[in-house]
């Protein structure tokens, strides 16, 4: 998904800085943030309006935000605020990091008192894997390291059955067991990874921080996870062109939103081989990757919910996942199969 002056992040077959990637939201180093990061830049529309921009590596992915205001130093401090509140919540969230709650989770099958902004992610994503019937499934992180360790290893090569029959036996997130801010595994050698909905979700906590300083007009970009709030320069609502699966700016479709979100899901995005049968979305029942889509973008009123529900579309067959949205209220999607054919949600309304 792009919008003007978004920079897209090149992506190709699993190696080393693709595996950073693929580990999403969550692998990225903050010194290669720190190494990386621009200037806020600020451009006066006229007296009463400034526009300052910024982009900057964070969450493995650029992250944009575009402000509009009144006072140039009052988004400035705004948006230095919104960048330490995605670094903050990306340390916290991190499955690689060894000394955070998720991490000591996967390595002991248990975690008491996490954060409750561990809390609440965790408990959305069980609740998306209930009304989904299983689709989206936070559980997959034996099935993805998997993959990952068999396609790097030299071989580039899927895993064996055995092993991957294995690791299917411990993906279901019914077997999570939360209370309160406890967290336990029903199975030994279980796991999580957070990357189909915490981005989103740290998305949406940066747009709050905007909002807090009362920079009511802006929007958030993180790799496809966009967030917008008010509108741009004379009113105007944002413009996000959808991310083109082939990535030849043939643009499935451009929308406008004013307050709202929207994510998008692809097999362009990670993948383990140059044919993309395998990449970053696993199917929880099967443990292979979904076949039947290029990319799925799902609107809804937080970024979350559009991280969360373009990954379970993906994973659905695209007449299910139409069906399934349907069947959500405030939520469209655009779903483009492998066939290069388009289709829609009742309520979604093109621009084009």
């Amino acid at each position: 998904m792009s919008i003007t002056n978004h920079i897209s992040l090149e992506t190709g077959p699993m190696n080393r800085r693709n595996f950073l990637k693929i580990s999403g939201i969550l692998g990225m180093g903050l010194g290669a943030t720190a190494v990386l990061s621009s200037g806020a830049e600020a451009v006066k529309f006229n007296q009463e309006l400034h526009k300052v921009t910024k982009t900057r590596l964070a969450m493995g992915t650029f992250v944009s935000m575009t402000l509009l205001h009144s006072s140039k130093d009052q988004a400035q401090q705004a948006m230095g605020e919104a960048f330490e509140e995605i670094d903050r919540l990306t340390r916290e969230m991190s499955r690689f990091d060894s000394a955070t709650a998720i991490a000591q989770l996967n390595r002991q099958g248990a975690v008491k008192d996490v954060s409750p902004e561990v809390a609440a992610v965790i408990n959305r994503a069980l609740e998306y894997h209930q009304i989904s019937n299983g689709a989206f499934d936070i559980s997959v992180q034996p099935v993805v390291d998997l993959f990952k360790d068999s396609f790097s290893n030299g071989k580039g090569a899927p895993p064996a059955r055995a092993r991957l029959e294995s690791a299917l036996r411990l993906v279901n997130a019914a077997d999570i067991r939360v209370s309160g801010r406890d967290i336990q595994f029903r199975k030994d050698g279980m796991g999580i990874t957070l990357d189909g909905i915490a981005k989103g979700y740290i998305v949406d906590r940066a747009s709050e921080i905007l909002a807090s300083h009362k920079i009511s007009n802006h929007l958030i970009n993180a790799g496809g996870d966009i967030r917008t709030m008010g509108h741009k320069r004379f009113g105007k609502p944002w413009t996000v062109a959808i991310q083109d699966p082939q990535k030849k700016k043939a643009y499935p479709d451009i929308i406008h939103l004013t307050s709202g979100a929207i994510a998008t899901s692809g097999n362009y995005e990670v993948y383990f081989d140059r044919e993309k049968m395998f990449h970053h979305i696993v199917n929880p029942a099967t443990g292979f990757s979904p076949d039947t889509s290029s990319s799925v973008s799902v609107l809804a009123h937080t970024a979350m919910d559009a991280d969360a529900l373009s990954t379970t579309v993906f994973v659905m067959d695209p007449d299910k996942g139409i069906r399934f949205i349907n069947s959500l209220p405030g939520t469209e999607c655009l779903i483009v199969d492998k066939g290069a054919k388009k289709m829609a949600s009742a309520g979604w309304k093109s621009a084009m």
